[in-house]
């Protein structure tokens, strides 16, 4: 089919309105003579051909069919595909109804406020080895109990991203408390935490973990 210059809709048709050069799709009535003016079968025919050309000049030959929870994306001039991944878009404003995974990739220059960070509640240590996953979220809550306690920390960004941690920490004084030997304290000295307390460590890497620098923000804070 060659595709026409000329003669694109450039405006949704109304099929009920009286025939006229203008509309073309007008809706014929049961009556109507489909040779008469407006109305002539050649017409139609050649209106309906312009349109499915229009179609798809506009949503562009694609190859795909749609499913669930996908979109019609151009992939080149006059090709699209149905899919999931968005390239190189501007959204204008959106609201999110469920979670995202940013996939490690990089945001820039983001405006934030009114936001929270995901708190990974431990409770209870039980003694024994505790590992801290940074999958689980950068707030750590937990208490030691029972006896002597070493903390693991497993899953930091890669090596060249800055990633952190904040440790609220209670009665952690109560028993002896071991930290990995990649933890690098101010003059090499773990800080002596609250026998019955609140004790708020932060600990940063930089390396993917070959080396925490661990700070003590608050001791004894209730």
């Amino acid at each position: 089919m060659t595709m026409p210059a000329t003669g694109y809709p450039t405006t949704l048709d109304d099929t009920n309105a009286t025939p006229s050069a203008s509309v073309e799709f007008p809706q014929p009535a049961s009556s109507s003579d489909l040779d008469a003016t407006n109305l002539e079968h050649d017409i139609l025919h050649t209106n309906l051909s312009k349109t499915v050309v229009a179609l798809q000049t506009k949503l562009g030959i694609t190859d795909s069919n749609a499913a669930a929870n996908q979109v019609l994306v151009g992939t080149g001039a006059s090709t699209t595909a149905w899919g999931s991944t968005l390239t190189s878009m501007t959204l204008a404003g959106a609201t999110l109804s469920g979670a995202v995974n940013g996939g490690a990739q990089v945001i820039s220059n983001p405006v934030v406020k009114d936001y929270g960070e995901t708190v990974n509640a431990i409770g209870a240590t039980g003694g024994g080895t505790q590992d801290i996953d940074l999958e689980d979220g950068n707030v750590v809550t937990a208490t030691v109990t029972a006896s002597a306690n070493t903390f693991t920390f497993s899953n930091p960004s890669t090596s060249g991203v800055s990633c952190s941690f904040t440790l609220i920490l209670t009665n952690g004084g109560s028993q002896t408390v071991n930290w990995p030997g990649s933890v690098d304290w101010a003059a090499a000295t773990a800080p002596t935490l609250t026998t019955s307390g609140v004790d708020v460590l932060t600990f940063m890497t930089v390396d993917a973990g070959a080396t925490w620098y661990g700070f003590a923000g608050g001791l004894a804070m209730g």
